[in-house]
């Protein structure tokens, strides 16, 4: 891989795109599916043309499954139980330190979202060389269907995130 901090890098180039934060919290909210790895398996699609097995996928969330349900997700759910209190920002003292309370939490969950991406950029670091190629298009979309196929579980798999693919193939510049 590139240097430890292009698949952050990576992601916040992707992120930029609104329609790509509307596809990802879709994918976060309505299927319970962990963003980082969505744009992890972008990342390695698009960036190496690695194409993820499932055992490979599972190994990634399991490395990172306790600091997203114990850190990431409980930091999410403090920003969003501080919104409906920020929101009375200009009606009360209270709600002016919501509001900033808020914005540290804020600052506090996108660094736990940078830490989660800086473990599986280096877990992938060492294993890159090993996971098949194909052309990144198709690498991109297959990584991310494997994901949805090993989070859904029998579940109703979700449809693929087409504007994240094809930011990931641009950030890339394969596009």
């Amino acid at each position: 891989m590139e240097d430890k901090s292009s698949f952050w890098q990576f992601s916040l180039a992707m992120y930029a795109d609104p329609a790509v934060q509307r596809e990802c919290l879709a994918l976060q909210d309505e299927h319970g599916i962990d963003v980082n790895l969505v744009l992890f398996c972008a990342f390695v699609g698009a960036v190496f043309g690695a194409v993820l097995s499932d055992d490979v996928i599972e190994d990634a969330a399991d490395l990172v499954r306790v600091w997203q349900s114990g850190v990431v997700r409980h930091l999410r759910a403090a920003r969003q139980a501080l919104k409906p209190f920020a929101a009375n920002e200009a009606a009360s003292p209270p709600g002016a330190a919501a509001t900033a309370l808020r914005l540290q939490v804020k600052a506090s969950e996108l660094e736990a979202e940078r830490i989660e991406q800086t473990v599986l950029g280096d877990w992938a670091t060492a294993r890159v060389a090993a996971w098949p190629r194909a052309r990144p298009a198709g690498a991109v979309a297959d990584n991310i269907r494997t994901l949805f196929a090993v989070s859904a579980r029998g579940a109703e798999q979700p449809a693929l995130p087409h504007r994240l693919i094809a930011a990931a193939l641009t950030v890339a510049g394969h596009q």
